[in-house]
């Protein structure tokens, strides 16, 4: 199952991410994942919210540039090795991977990967043939 991701694009300047974390908390949406990348004037942050509506809502009032993509939740053991073999799987049948990125449980034992692939369709299909359990939603492991 796809999983709806925002991102945003933020100046990279100080206060930025504050106010859209704070947009988010103020509304009520939590964050459940996240990634921070940035250039030398920008930076794209891209969010896992618990509300993709209220989420939306709350950043584009705050006057955020928003953007919603469709992407992929994997569910695997965290560790040593566990990575490699999913993108084994990948490789072979060449799907590329465009970003990822990921967090984890100690609690648990398990990691969760958010991935963005060119083809989401065929890579749900080659991870759940290649026993990797693709997740329908995002919730704070050990839930």
């Amino acid at each position: 199952m796809l999983i709806k991701q925002i991102s945003l694009f933020l100046e990279n300047r100080s206060g930025r991410l504050d106010a859209a974390c704070h947009a988010l908390g103020d509304n009520g949406v939590n964050i459940l994942a996240l990634s921070l990348a940035d250039t030398a004037d920008f930076g794209i942050l891209r969010l896992i919210v618990s509300d993709t509506d209220a989420g939306l809502a709350s950043l584009k009032s705050a006057g955020f540039t928003t953007v919603v993509n469709d992407v992929l939740a994997v569910e695997m053991e965290d560790k040593p090795g566990s990575l490699a073999k999913l993108l084994d799987v990948l490789k072979e049948k060449s799907i590329n991977v465009e970003y990822m990125y990921a967090f984890s449980s100690v609690k648990t034992g398990q990691a969760a990967l958010i991935f963005r692939f060119e083809d989401n369709e065929s890579a749900m299909k080659a991870l759940r043939d290649g026993g990797f359990s693709v997740m329908s939603k995002i919730q704070v492991l050990g839930d």
